[in-house]
């Protein structure tokens, strides 16, 4: 992104209506956003409850691993100028395809993390690049929320984001998103256009006439 590394993680909420799994859709409505960015991640599963946690006991918490895409409306992230709506739009966070547990990862910081976007490779990096590590990571978050069995730590992406991109890129309706971790798997989300209409409001007619007596 070409800014200065931060002192400390920044920290942001995905709500759990962004979650979906592999061969699901990432779904945008371009009347909210025409900016969707793509963002691949080793995701953190925790094990068991961790509330101000020392670094050096941070991975006895860890239940295993997965793949995620921390799927970004830059356009909205822009407008906010903080994280919540352009990360946390449904469908915003495909995670899969399988969980591996932490005794089936030597080492969570040598894994080759990868984003392909129609069959091209957009992102092609490693965890060994990572600002702060998953230890401090869920060190860090402990010290301010309890984190809970089942919870999800993204833990960052390499560079080749496509807003970031000259000339800029963004997820289209129809493109196909390959995100892919070493020795866990690739995640594969179709991406599609959507127009969500308001829902009607409580307690209305929405079509037709009602008739009838007492």
């Amino acid at each position: 992104m070409g800014w200065d590394s931060p002192s400390e993680p920044y920290l942001f909420p995905k709500l759990s209506s962004s979650v979906i799994g592999t061969g699901e859709a990432i779904e945008f409505d371009p009347t909210l956003t025409r900016r969707v960015d793509w963002e691949t991640e080793l995701a953190v599963i925790i094990g068991t409850e961790a509330r101000n946690v020392a670094e050096r006991d941070a991975a006895d918490h860890v239940f295993g691993c997965t793949v995620a895409n921390d799927i970004s409306a830059r356009d909205l992230q822009e407008r906010d100028g903080k994280w919540l709506r352009g990360t946390g739009l449904d469908t915003f966070c495909p995670l899969g395809p399988v969980v591996v547990t932490a005794d089936g990862i030597p080492d969570p910081h040598r894994l080759r993390v990868r984003t392909r976007v129609n069959g091209e490779t957009v992102q092609d990096g490693t965890t060994a690049d990572m600002v702060f590590r998953v230890p401090a990571l869920i060190a860090h978050l402990s010290r301010f929320f309890t984190l809970r069995p089942g919870d999800v730590v993204l833990t960052g992406t390499p560079a080749g984001c496509g807003d970031f991109m000259r000339p800029r890129r963004a997820l289209r309706d129809g493109d196909v998103l390959e995100s892919e971790v070493e020795g866990i798997g690739c995640l594969v989300n179709p991406v599609r256009e959507v127009v969500r209409e308001s829902a009607p409001r409580p307690g209305r007619a929405t079509a037709g006439r009602q008739t009838g007596g007492r």
